[in-house]
């Protein structure tokens, strides 16, 4: 069973790094959010950007929510890895050997996540480039990349649960869209829950994304760690794998 994980997994990894352009967007595209989005509050009153960044720029501020986002979209991937997979006849051939649909879902979840986080080195450097300093101890560090693991390990088993049936190309984007706006905006990712109506505030308090962009945030503003909130994201990796697992081996279809 692990030498099956081991090389699907690393199927999942190699399919990655040998696509040029899936290589340049996932340099770029951290320096694009940052420059644009990160921008947008440049010439904002003092007063503004202090109502949510704690004195610190909102480029520092934007930061740990951009990663946290950019996890959303990794479940969207491995979804359509699988889908390519059952439409090029990858996916029977795995199946005619002993490999479980069990195996195959856990090395879709866990590669997608590996992929998203290729971009977190990118984005800390991009966000030196623009000014942001870091001061974190070798377990903050650990601390951020596990909870955005935890995060990506979730929402990749939750968008591959969803798709287990389907062969169609268009479903994960339009999975995608229908979970990721909602998520994105009903967190504290991009901006300060503070001004939210009451219904985006109960959204908010128990959206997982919420949980790691004040995570990571905490860590690169300096402000007090909100440790539980690890935990809370491990519990929401553990929730979504063990449904990925039970749906993905009842109801994954190949044709």
């Amino acid at each position: 069973m692990m030498s099956q994980f081991y090389g699907l997994y690393l199927r999942e990894i190699l399919r990655t790094f040998r696509n040029p352009f899936v290589l340049l967007i996932t340099v770029v595209q951290p320096f694009m959010w940052l420059a644009f989005f990160g921008s947008s509050f440049a010439n904002a009153p003092a007063s503004v950007i202090q109502a949510f960044a704690e004195g610190n720029s909102y480029l520092a501020f934007l930061l740990p929510g951009t990663l946290s986002t950019s996890m959303l979209s990794v479940g969207m991937f491995g979804s359509m890895s699988t889908i390519q997979d059952k439409r090029f006849g990858f996916m029977k051939r795995i199946l005619i050997t002993p490999t479980s649909k069990g195996v195959i879902f856990l090395s879709k979840a866990l590669g997608s996540a590996t992929r998203g986080l290729v971009q977190f080195p990118i984005m800390v450097v991009a966000a030196t480039v623009f000014g942001v300093a870091f001061h974190l101890s070798p377990v903050e560090w650990l601390a951020w990349v596990g909870g955005l693991f935890c995060l990506a390990i979730g929402f990749s088993s939750l968008f591959l649960a969803i798709t287990a049936s389907s062969t169609d190309w268009q479903t994960p984007g339009v999975v995608s869209n229908f979970i990721t706006m909602p998520l994105m905006f009903a967190s504290t990712a991009l901006f300060g829950g503070q001004y939210f109506p009451s219904w985006m505030k109960a959204i908010s308090s128990v959206n997982p994304i919420t949980f790691s962009a004040l995570l990571g945030r905490s860590f690169v503003l300096g402000t007090a760690i909100p440790w539980v909130n690890l935990g809370y994201l491990a519990a929401f990796a553990a929730v979504m794998l063990t449904v990925g697992w039970v749906v993905e081996s009842r109801w994954l279809k190949v044709e």
